[in-house]
């Protein structure tokens, strides 16, 4: 897995790093110091797989639908990460980074949320073990995720709104740091995505690929192979992409489609597409792809889903596009809009907007009849409902 281990200053090519203010030096190089060693004991591992088991519900099921594979004439699989206990893969990565946390010694968390979805499993984790838990989301995506904020509140978080710039996830992200500078000691940020200063890319895809790796394995069992021909995720900062790629990066055999948020188009100013748009520049500690002004000044993204209106990429995606293993394509919020009513009409799942973006994609390729293709759904709908219920009228 060379292209998902980064070399020790925590680079993919020319990607990554840890740019970071001199306050969290020492939180840095402690987690830099200790991840490796904490995931890799034999306690933790037990601990953590004991918990994905018994309490997320893994695995999760690869379930093959009969309705989009006749239609787009292969054999589709849907990866059934919106059946986690949470609603979304998020979960994977809460409890292996507070796990490690807690073998740290920190008694607080702290965490960004876009759609919701990484706050709540960082709320339920932090209820499960005991610590406290506040959780940044910007004020927008309060109003267009209520369900998600009211779980997070019944669970025991302070939510806290992000006033400044958009309102959305990159100012959820800015508003984390900024406690974190002030709270260095005591508090770990658990940040939801493979984006960051070295090692939380690393760290948050080691998390996240129980999902390539149980596709494997499912795959191995209902088709004789573990290599599937396509595996399609979508893209916001590029966590469940990254857990559904990881293990079928270097095989030589399956193609791989990141899909990002296009919002009303990638030649319009509302637009999240930011692998398509974006320049090498430094994010929220990391050197990436990210959508900026000619004098570097961050553009604010758009996005239908508050969990993809990010205006940068994790860097192993900026890496993995720019040498070819990942395709990366663009999908608006009318066709993501478009999928999802699909997907609940055909199947009887109601999935996540996010995840509607990386179904949209079935509609673009041309695919043989014997090709395997893998659609990872990331998340669960419920959380989207006011956003859906504005289209049901003209869905009938």
């Amino acid at each position: 897995m060379k292209h998902f281990n980064p070399d020790e200053k925590g680079y993919y090519g020319q990607y990554g790093g840890a740019f970071i203010p001199e306050m969290l030096q020492a939180n840095i190089i402690e987690l830099q110091e200790h991840y490796l060693t904490i995931i890799k004991d034999e306690s933790f591992i037990v601990e953590y797989q004991q918990l994905l088991k018994d309490y997320v519900g893994r695995p999760t099921p690869l379930f093959y639908s009969n309705n989009l594979s006749k239609q787009y004439n292969a054999k589709i699989y849907l990866k059934r990460e919106d059946l986690n206990h949470t609603g979304a893969h998020k979960i994977n990565n809460t409890i292996g980074q507070i796990l490690l946390a807690k073998r740290l010694n920190k008694k607080r968390i702290i965490a960004e949320t876009g759609a919701g979805q990484h706050g709540v499993a960082t709320a339920t984790t932090c209820a499960l073990l005991g610590l406290e838990c506040t959780v940044f989301m910007g004020a927008v995506d309060i109003e267009r995720q209520k369900p998600n904020v009211e779980r997070m509140k019944m669970l025991g978080a302070e939510v806290v709104p992000a006033l400044s710039g958009s309102q959305t996830l990159k100012d959820a992200t800015n508003e984390a740091i900024r406690e974190w500078i002030n709270n260095p000691k005591d508090t770990h940020y658990v940040i939801g995505s493979v984006v960051g200063p070295h090692p939380y890319p690393d760290m948050v895809a080691k998390f996240q690929s129980i999902i390539s790796e149980e596709i494997a394995k499912q795959l191995m069992e209902k088709e004789n192979t573990d290599k599937p021909d396509y595996v399609i995720a979508c893209v916001g900062g590029g966590s469940n992409a990254m857990g559904a790629f990881y293990h079928f990066i270097d095989n030589g055999h399956t193609k791989l489609i990141a899909v990002e948020a296009a919002g009303k188009g990638v030649d319009t100013e509302e637009t999240a597409a930011s692998i398509t748009l974006g320049q090498k520049g430094i994010i929220h500690g990391s050197m990436t792809y990210l959508m900026q002004t000619a004098d570097g000044q961050i553009i604010e993204p758009y996005s239908i889903s508050a969990g993809l209106d990010y205006p940068g990429i994790g860097p192993a995606h900026a890496y993995l596009s720019d040498i070819g293993k990942v395709t990366v394509e663009a999908v608006t919020d009318e066709e993501a809009i478009q999928a999802a009513f699909h997907l609940t009409k055909t199947d009887g799942i109601i999935p996540a907007l996010e995840s509607a973006h990386a179904l949209a994609i079935l509609e673009k390729v041309k695919f043989n009849p014997s090709d395997i293709v893998v659609v990872n759904v990331s998340g669960r709908g419920d959380k989207d409902m006011l956003t859906y219920s504005k289209y049901f009228t003209h869905e009938k």
